[in-house]
């Protein structure tokens, strides 16, 4: 069985293939043939030692997969052979609040990962992938789409007629113009060029707001909602994006924190922050039971995932420096 795994973070030289064990399922796992995986924000951030989390060396990367079930262990009840499934983020967070700090361990980070061939795994940290999609597509789901889900539906779901607000083409901001509008919202998005405007108009997006042309993208986005502000923004931690997007919430609105990407940004402005009227929450990706839910509206919706290219497995680096490159307008996918 051919798997990736990382010698030690720090450069893509350190991510070598090797031979390992078939591995066999033990009671309540299943053995999968891997048919893809997904690459996110977070595999950067833990190649360039910039995760904020706990993690460790030598490990198999990637959080996000699909596969096929080609062999049951004892006592599984929950899939059969030949059944197609995806990974879940968290293997033993199931609903409820997020659980403590032992039971959320991450594939990639403290387990091995999803850049193998075979993988034997519980039954119970699977999910069923939606029939209409291919296995390239329904590999993206695990991480960047439940996040945007999560940021959306939370404790006070939007509703539709609701303004929603992303921040640039990352994957979980496609995801959330892609997921808000199936909700019924009205989609303004933030980004840096036409040609992805264009694109992020294709996916639904209502309005877009080039933030180099207009850096006081908070105020454009208020003023696009008629004065009243937005009623969600799916906010990304970047460089002075949280005081554009308490600039762009509306009283009552909430700010769903969904990631990290500047590490230097600025201190919140408590005034600014009280004045707003807007609610912080920090998504961390989501549970089991949020996971099915989100694949059942996508089914219903035929939903598919917004793609940028597909490697082949013997091509896993270069698809790391296709995506660490940047220039990628939707998911990167490693087919096994």
């Amino acid at each position: 069985m051919q798997s990736y795994r990382f010698s030690r973070f720090g450069h893509l030289d350190h991510l070598q293939r090797r031979d390992d064990a078939m591995p066999r399922p033990g009671r309540g796992e299943v053995l999968l043939r891997v048919r893809a995986s997904a690459l996110n924000y977070r595999d950067l951030a833990l190649l360039n030692g910039r995760y904020p989390m706990s993690h460790q060396d030598g490990l198999i990367p990637l959080s996000d997969a699909a596969g096929e079930v080609v062999e049951l262990g004892e006592d599984c009840r929950r899939f059969a052979v030949g059944d197609r499934v995806c990974n879940t983020f968290f293997p033993e967070w199931f609903g409820g609040p997020f659980p403590p700090p032992q039971a959320a361990r991450q594939y990639g980070s403290n387990l091995d990962g999803w850049l193998c061939q075979y993988k034997a795994v519980s039954e119970e940290a699977l999910v069923r992938a939606p029939d209409h999609l291919d296995w390239a597509e329904a590999a993206t789901l695990p991480c960047a789409a439940l996040t945007a889900w999560t940021a959306l539906t939370g404790p006070q779901p939007v509703k539709a007629g609701d303004t929603v607000l992303t921040q640039g083409s990352g994957g979980v901001s496609l995801f959330a113009i892609q997921l808000a509008k199936l909700l019924g919202a009205r989609v303004i998005a933030t980004t840096s060029s036409a040609d992805k405007a264009q694109r992020l108009r294709e996916l639904g997006a209502d309005e877009v707001i080039d933030y180099r042309a207009s850096p006081d993208w908070g105020a454009a986005a208020r003023e696009l909602s008629g004065g009243r502000g937005v009623d969600r923004v799916v906010e990304v931690g970047g460089q002075g994006t949280l005081e554009q997007s308490l600039q762009a919430t509306a009283i009552g609105g909430e700010i769903a924190v969904i990631g990290f990407l500047d590490e230097g940004a600025a201190p919140l402005d408590f005034m600014r922050f009280f004045l707003s009227g807007a609610t912080l929450r920090r998504i961390a990706v989501g549970h089991r039971e949020g996971f099915e839910a989100m694949l059942r509206a996508i089914e219903q919706h035929r939903l598919r995932p917004a793609l940028d290219r597909v490697f082949a497995f013997d091509d896993a680096r270069a698809a790391w420096e296709h995506f660490a490159s940047r220039r990628n307008l939707g998911k990167v996918v490693i087919a096994h």
